[in-house]
C-alpha cells in the first residue's frame, strides 16, 4: 500500500476514534445528567414523603393529645362530683357538730 493511502487510513481512523470518543463522552454527560435529575427526584420524593409522614405522626399525637385531655377531665369531673357528694352527706354531722360546740361554748359562758 502507498505511503499516502496509509497516512489517509490513519487520518481516518484517527478521526473515526475522536468521533467515537466524542460520542462516548456525550453519552455519559448525558447520562450523568439524567441520574442527576433522577437522584434529585428521589430526593425531593424522599421529602415529600417524610413531610407526609410528619404530618400524619403530628396529627396522631395531637389526637393522642387531646384524647388523653378528655380522659384527665373526665376523671376530674368524676373526682369533683364524688367530694361534693361525700360533703353534702356529711352536712347534717357538720351542722350537729357545730351546734354541739355552741351549745357547749353557750354553757361554758352561762
Amino acid at each position: 500500500m502507498p505511503r499516502p493511502e496509509v497516512l489517509e487510513q490513519i487520518k481516518e481512523a484517527e478521526a473515526e476514534a475522536d468521533d467515537i470518543v466524542a460520542e462516548a463522552e456525550s453519552d455519559r454527560d448525558e447520562r450523568i445528567d439524567e441520574a442527576r435529575e433522577e437522584a434529585e427526584e428521589i430526593r425531593e420524593r424522599a421529602r415529600e414523603e417524610a413531610e407526609e409522614l410528619k404530618a400524619e405522626r403530628l396529627a396522631e399525637a395531637r389526637e393522642e393529645i387531646e384524647e388523653r385531655r378528655e380522659e384527665i377531665l373526665e376523671e376530674g369531673t368524676e373526682a369533683r362530683e364524688r367530694l361534693v357528694e361525700e360533703a353534702e352527706s356529711r352536712t347534717d354531722d357538720v351542722v350537729e357538730y357545730v351546734l354541739e360546740r355552741f351549745e357547749e361554748a353557750v354553757h361554758v359562758q352561762a
